[in-house]
């Protein structure tokens, strides 16, 4: 399951993580500070929020523009000096840590913007909202710099204050979870972020549901899977989910689901690798249409989309040979044969020239496996041997091939049988020819040679 592991590598990037904080911090710092400014304004929560001194805020301001402007070393002696102010309220003193805080992000220096928003936590008596909005920060500072169980313990402290909180908190909890393995622990509060959008009447986000989908295939939650992956193509419509569900049914031993959607994708031509192809010519095989197998196979090898390689065409070959086409299976195993050098190939297009009864050409196709490195069963190929002679009435060369054939415990019965229906046959064509000298007739043939 490719696709799975494909998503694993892409849970565990911070790229998404640092341009939502980025974001988050420069709405964050300019709503704190300009509401500071306007104490009466009537769309601010109920909770009373200390106001902020003029001078203070003029110095914050200040501070901001040049964090904005990323004049980070100026920004640092306005704050400095905030920071050593004694008079400062508990309020104030918070929003200089918050703004240090959102100037060492900027720069980079994660753990340092760790430490300033602990510092925003150590002030008394500041505003819930800027509580719940620092553990937040806080929480997917250390998701991003890959402390999982820190951001996991501000996940639920922000958790146990909130009245209502907002899904993304469930889904970083769930992802930090499921960084840490803990996919028990991981399914709730993504399921629960999940939930709170449904019932908002808003599509869950599509790497929720794929994150979700990971999870449950590791739990072994298989029905489950399959519902999220129901929800993935319905809000999601895209070629990869089908893809991915095909390879799923797969994985679940459930062959002819895969085999229809397989089938569908190709219809709509989004097959389009060699892999993807021959994965569908396998599915008809594998459910006896080896047919529909060939004529795939060789109409996508003739437009260059399957690779002409000896296991591709070893394929079309036995798609063409289950479907008693065998004839067109010739060619491919022949060309398979030749480009792998490998005796067992040879034998294989031998086999189909015996069904055929082209014993000359059978008979080619063996002494090239004899020569060739590869071949599992010698024995087996001079019992071939032996077969394609007789039928070319050379009754001698097949009897020696039916002597090597013997020498292996697996064929010795087989052959000893041939052996000795062959001394009959040669004996029989010995007392033809003693007839023909007596009558003066002119011998014919010769047992070891074509008649």
């Amino acid at each position: 399951m490719d696709d799975f592991l494909t998503l694993k590598r892409r849970c565990r990037t911070r790229l998404f993580i640092l341009l939502a904080l980025s974001v988050m911090f420069m709405v964050m710092m300019h709503a704190g500070i300009v509401e500071a400014a306007k104490p009466n304004d009537k769309s601010r929560p109920r909770e009373p929020a200390p106001s902020i001194r003029q001078t203070v805020f003029r110095q914050l301001e200040s501070a901001q523009r040049l964090v904005e402007e990323k004049n980070f070393a100026q920004a640092h002696k306005v704050l400095s000096r905030l920071h050593n102010e004694k008079s400062l309220s508990a309020y104030e003193s918070a929003q200089a840590w918050n703004l240090t805080a959102y100037g060492y992000y900027l720069q980079g220096r994660y753990r340092d913007a760790i430490a300033a928003y602990n510092k925003v936590l150590n002030e008394k008596r500041i505003p819930k909202a800027l509580i719940e909005s620092t553990l937040r920060t806080l929480s997917q500072l250390h998701f991003s710099v890959e402390e999982y169980r820190q951001a996991i313990v501000y996940a639920e402290r922000l958790m146990t204050g909130a009245q209502t909180p907002t899904p993304d908190i469930y889904l970083l909890l769930g992802q930090a979870y499921f960084q840490l393995g803990d996919y028990q622990n991981a399914i709730q509060p993504l399921e629960h972020a999940v939930l709170q959008y449904r019932e908002a009447g808003k599509k869950p986000k599509e790497n929720w549901l794929l994150l979700l989908r990971v999870i449950y295939y590791e739990l072994k939650r298989y029905n489950k899977m399959l519902l999220v992956f129901n929800e993935l193509i319905r809000l999601y419509p895209k070629v990869q989910h089908l893809m991915t569900l095909a390879d799923v049914y797969g994985e679940l031993g459930d062959k002819r689901k895969q085999l229809v959607l397989m089938e569908a994708l190709y219809e709509k031509d989004h097959l389009n690798t060699t892999h993807e192809l021959v994965s569908l010519a396998n599915l008809y095989i594998l459910h006896e249409i080896p047919y529909k197998a060939a004529m795939l196979l060789e109409k996508e090898m003739n437009a260059n989309r399957v690779e002409g390689i000896v296991r591709n065409l070893r394929l079309l070959s036995q798609a063409w040979y289950q479907a008693r086409e065998i004839e067109r299976s010739i060619p491919p195993l022949q060309r398979a044969a030749e480009k792998s050098n490998q005796g067992e190939l040879y034998l294989r297009l031998a086999q189909a020239y015996i069904d055929l009864e082209r014993w000359r050409e059978a008979a080619a196709a063996i002494e090239e496996a004899l020569v060739k490195p590869g071949i599992e069963r010698p024995d087996r190929a001079h019992l071939m041997m032996g077969t394609a002679l007789y039928h070319q009435q050379k009754l001698l060369l097949a009897k020696a091939a039916f002597e090597q054939a013997s020498k292996d415990k697996r064929s010795e019965q087989v052959a000893k049988q041939w052996l000795v229906f062959l001394e009959t046959e040669i004996h029989r064509w010995q007392d033809e020819q003693h007839a023909r000298q007596r009558s003066g007739s002119a011998p014919r043939g010769n047992p070891s040679t074509d008649s």
